[in-house]
């Protein structure tokens, strides 16, 4: 079978959109299967939709795949993405073959630095999008120079780039790019600016390039919401799927239906990009805490508010606890009466955000697993599920049921007929009669280990005392130690799934 290219794609008479030659406006730094199913995504509907014309280059961070540029060059840069979830209860798997990418350079192959520098000369370049993972906004003063080949670090590869800019445009104030990064680190652009500016020092340039940096370009923070499991694993179903499509690809890119991107930066910014135009689910906001806040809360809390009791429940997909009427009740309730209430942002936003997340954990096509999101539950429920429920107490002057029954639920899943302490976790025996093993940060571990013979009310009042926790005590909260109490008795005698009910 043949590699997809455009000849191939013709071939085959598909009808989809498809733009073969434009000018390259985005010099994208990562390739990987994350964003090419939703930035590249959103720029190849932005092409279609608003006419935006422009084409994205791939720059690979790091030189240990170069592989990959060769597949994507192969095919001229086209690939195949398929977008699979539940939308209103409904199945969907969308196919479109994305035709933005122009092409994917391996900065670390010969003679490929040279053209990554020289595109940042070119005046059609406006936009620069990066997803480098959480360790690739990092500075480390020595680590990289400027007439390295390349640079080392992401940071240095972008002041690098933004100095040749500065040159090649005589420091024009109209020449500056717009920056946008999708690393998954709080205040991903700020980050990326100072350590940008700490190579600009520690490399001696000149100030007035220093300032042309800070002020002619635009580092935006933004936050990115779309699940990407990134290939088809089942090697029958891919055969199907190249079978009907007519060719191979071998970077085929999967992600969930849902996607939702928000970018920090000045209003101007929103005329600037060509997503509003295009209808697509990107927002130019003055602040993307509040967004932040209503992912960690919303979608990340409801995970870790559920599944410890749900897997006690014996249950171990999230799409399966979605179908039983208890959970995902218990689920909804946390969320519209608990949640949403503490969240400062408008109430319709928040009810159609909580409306996806139902849909998002019933994706037919991924199979989530309870386990894989235990893992850390001491922090998580702190991060998540903590600032709700002592927002709710102090704007209610009482408990939330559904939340007090989720912290109560965390207690009885890291406590379930302890077995033993392995290396690396906490072997625990569910009311169904297998094994488990929890995974934490080893302090917390060894302290359910410690307490593993403790009565209820000896662990509860341990647990909800424990500062390093919670950084507070928190039975000095009228009535939540009693209630916890109350609640670990229920689902230790009755089940997690009839102490969830209990709340409804």
């Amino acid at each position: 079978m043949e590699t997809l290219n455009y000849k191939v794609l013709a071939q085959t008479g598909y009808n989809g959109y498809i733009l073969k030659d434009a000018p390259i406006k985005v010099m994208q730094f990562g390739e990987g299967n994350f964003l090419r199913a939703f930035v590249d995504y959103f720029f190849d509907v932005a092409n279609e939709k608003a006419g935006w014309n422009g084409k994205v280059s791939l720059v690979q961070p790091i030189g240990n795949f170069p592989q990959m540029a060769d597949w994507i060059n192969e095919q001229e840069g086209l690939y195949t993405l398929y977008l699979r979830g539940s939308e209103k209860g409904q199945k969907v798997d969308d196919k479109r073959v994305i035709s933005c990418v122009a092409n994917c350079v391996c900065p670390y192959s010969e003679g490929k630095w040279a053209e990554v520098l020289a595109l940042a000369a070119s005046p059609d370049l406006e936009i620069i999008a990066s997803n480098t993972t959480e360790a690739g906004i990092a500075y480390t003063k020595g680590d990289s120079e400027f007439d390295q080949v390349p640079p080392n670090s992401f940071p240095a590869k972008l002041t690098r780039v933004l100095y040749e800019r500065y040159k090649a445009f005589n420091g024009a104030a109209d020449k500056g790019l717009i920056i946008l990064s999708c690393e998954l680190i709080d205040n991903n652009g700020k980050e990326l600016q100072k350590c940008c500016n700490n190579y600009a020092a520690d490399w001696g340039l000149d100030q007035a390039f220093i300032d042309w940096m800070n002020t002619a370009n635009t580092f935006c923070s933004t936050l990115v919401d779309r699940i990407v499991p990134g290939r088809i694993r089942d090697p029958q179903e891919m055969a199907a799927i190249e079978e009907a499509n007519g060719y191979h690809d071998q970077v085929l890119d999967v992600g969930e239906v849902f996607g939702v991107w928000v970018i920090e930066g000045p209003a101007w910014l929103e005329g600037k990009l060509p997503f509003k135009k295009a209808g697509v689910n990107v927002m130019v906001v003055p602040d993307v805490t509040p967004y932040k806040k209503r992912k960690v809360r919303i979608l990340n809390g409801a995970h870790t508010g559920f599944v410890l009791g749900a897997y006690l429940a014996g249950y171990d997909i999230v799409r399966d606890c979605m179908h039983n009427d208890t959970i995902r009740e218990f689920m909804n309730k946390m969320l519209y009466e608990e949640v949403i209430p503490t969240l400062p942002l408008d109430k319709d936003d928040l009810m159609a955000f909580a409306a996806a997340v139902q849909d998002r954990f019933n994706n037919p096509f991924i199979n989530h697993e309870l386990m894989s999101i235990s893992l850390n539950s001491t922090s998580k429920w702190k991060a998540r599920n903590m600032p709700s429920f002592l927002e709710y107490i102090k704007e209610k002057n009482e408990l939330p049921k559904c939340l007090t029954m989720s912290l109560a639920a965390y207690i009885a899943f890291y406590s379930s007929d302890i077995q033993e302490r392995t290396a690396d976790g906490l072997i625990c025996k569910r009311p169904a009669g297998n094994t488990y093993k929890i995974q934490d940060d080893a302090w917390a571990l060894d302290f359910y280990y410690a307490h593993k013979d403790d009565s209820a009310a000896d662990l509860v009042h341990a647990v909800l005392t424990n500062t390093q926790m919670w950084d507070q005590d928190l039975t000095a909260i009228p009535g939540v130690e009693a209630a916890v109490l109350a609640d670990l008795e229920l689902i230790r005698s009755q089940g997690a799934e009839a102490a969830y009910k209990s709340c409804l």
